[in-house]
């Protein structure tokens, strides 16, 4: 089975029919919902669309899924699918026991096995569609056996926990200096630095752990968004993410001002000259642009021109893929409205972001030396910056909930004094409001990496282990004496 998905910006450019304009089909999709990246399946020797399967994909694009979902969607059923074609089977007349032997084969045969985590968004996948299947008549029933309180029985039994992974200060400005900003490890120039952009790559970086977001969060942001647009005063910056949130959950992010600096920096030294040689490339591609020509910053609005429509739009409302097309009239003509660009004039996509970050790993491993600070064993990733921030945060604020406090006792007496209080001032509920966290059960997660076990166990156990008047020299001596005395 073959598998292809809707993009409507591909029809004016590709679609040559007598039959049929491409105006008239990108109107039918809008008008019936279909959403770019709806998965379309269709029959590898005729090139026709397999009806149920299709149904599903018009299904999942009704639920509002974003593209790259949508996408993911397609590929697992598409992987599915030519897993049972090489048993003799296929996805309407699968059986119990072809899911397991796919589940198999994805988790413990194939050449790089995925992880539970993984396993368990192709058994939703999975669930899914068979439920889909079922509830419209095209199947009796599930291949698959139905677990308790509805569970996908092939589903991963054990629930995977978040991969916390934090850097330290010394840690993050070697990743951030040397990684990125192309320096020695004694913050000397590096001759050799053949990097394009370091101070783009350092505002990334400043700006992910200074805000705690996530990847698409900060790195799809505006420039009005981070007050770097004319007659705005330069300091901290305050925005609402919404269409670029996880979920579609809407929260204020606050950027402080000294990773606004580092953001002023690359505008002022290496944007202007980026956004110059792309201008003339932009102009050319201006017709499938949104060409902003009012920016209402006040009310976080833009105005422009979209395929020849005039449109406005709310700045927390634009989607990565609105942003990534959004451009304004400045200096050297059309330039991108976005903080980050790219060698195109326009936002960086995820694989040019994962780019910059295993070339920076590749230095930063490359120039180690004796006074470079501890290197996990796997590169760091853009999220380990939200991890390290969400773990500065809580500590910070439990030890000012404390205060000078040293009385145990006091201090909980502090923490349990009232319910409004408790809530308002609680240091996890706090930060897990400021992460966007949907539950704050996915905060206390980041509890096990402040304690400080060692310390607690000394003081917890002083004086329970060993003996402090023995010196490990009379206790080996003691060892040696038993040992050949027989005892």
């Amino acid at each position: 089975m073959d598998l292809a998905f809707v993009q409507s910006g591909l029809l004016e450019r590709y679609l040559d029919a007598d039959v049929i304009s491409a105006a008239e089909v990108a109107a039918l999709l809008k008008r019936r919902g279909v959403l770019d990246g709806t998965p379309v399946f269709l029959d590898e020797g005729t090139q026709t669309p397999v009806p149920p399967l299709c149904e599903f994909g018009r299904y999942l694009s009704t639920a509002l899924l974003d593209e790259t979902t949508l996408k993911d969607y397609g590929r697992a059923v598409r992987r599915l699918d030519d897993h049972l074609a090489g048993l003799g089977s296929d996805v309407l007349s699968a059986v119990e026991s072809d899911l397991v032997s796919y589940r198999d084969e994805r988790t413990r045969w194939q050449e790089k096995p995925i992880g539970a985590s993984a396993w368990g968004k192709e058994s939703f996948v999975q669930d899914d569609l068979y439920g889909f299947l079922v509830q419209r008549g095209i199947l009796t029933h599930r291949p698959a056996r139905v677990a308790a309180r509805g569970r996908n029985a092939l589903a991963p039994r054990v629930r995977s926990s978040m991969d916390i992974r934090h850097l330290s200060f010394e840690q993050y400005r070697y990743f951030r200096d040397v990684g990125l900003g192309g320096q020695l490890p004694g913050a000397e120039v590096n001759p050799t630095f053949r990097g394009w952009s370091p101070l783009r790559d350092r505002a990334g970086a400043d700006i992910a752990l200074g805000s705690g977001g996530r990847w698409r969060e900060w790195s799809t942001v505006l420039l009005p968004e981070m007050g770097l647009w004319p007659g705005m005063p330069l300091g901290g910056a305050e925005f609402t993410v919404q269409a670029c949130a996880k979920y579609g959950k809407a929260r204020t992010i606050y950027v402080p001002e000294d990773a606004v600096s580092s953001a002023d920096l690359f505008c002022l030294l290496e944007r202007p000259d980026i956004v110059r040689r792309a201008a003339r490339g932009l102009e050319r591609k201006a017709r499938d642009l949104f060409v902003v020509g009012d920016v209402d910053v006040a009310g976080g609005r833009v105005r422009g021109v979209l395929d020849g429509v005039v449109r406005e739009f709310q700045l927390s409302a634009m989607d990565p893929k609105l942003r990534r097309i959004t451009v304004y009239e400045g200096e050297f003509g059309l330039e991108a409205l976005t903080l980050f660009v790219c060698r195109g004039g326009l936002m960086p996509g995820a694989d040019a972001w994962k780019g910059y970050r295993h070339r920076a790993w590749t230095r930063m491993t490359e120039l180690a030396d004796d006074t470079t600070p501890h290197l996990p064993a796997r590169r760091w990733r853009w999220h380990d910056l939200r991890h390290t921030y969400a773990l500065r945060l809580l500590t910070y604020l439990e030890n000012a909930m404390d205060g000078q406090e040293s009385d145990a006792q006091a201090r909980r007496r502090r923490h349990r004094s009232y319910l409004t209080g408790h809530i308002r001032h609680n240091p996890l509920l706090i930060v897990s409001r400021r992460l966007g966290h949907a539950n704050p059960e996915t905060t206390y997660q980041y509890l096990q990496y402040t304690d400080d076990l060692i310390n607690e166990f000394e003081e917890a156990f002083a004086s329970w282990v060993g003996d402090d008047e023995a010196t490990y020299a009379e206790i080996a001596s003691h060892a040696l004496s038993s040992t050949s005395g027989g005892h």
